[in-house]
């Protein structure tokens, strides 16, 4: 998942560099979804994981 997230972030920044800016707002919406997708899967590991070694 954090895999998607910065290739999409790279496109992202490339688009922008280029001044194609539907491609870059685009790209930049999928990784601010995929992003936050990853960090709540990271917090309810973090969470499941601390009430599981108890």
């Amino acid at each position: 998942m954090l895999y998607w997230t910065l290739v999409f972030l790279v496109v992202a920044l490339v688009a922008g560099l280029f001044g194609f800016g539907g491609i870059a707002s685009a790209s930049a919406g999928i990784a601010k979804i995929l992003f936050v997708i990853f960090i709540v899967l990271f917090l309810l590991s973090l969470v499941f994981g601390a009430f599981r070694s108890n």
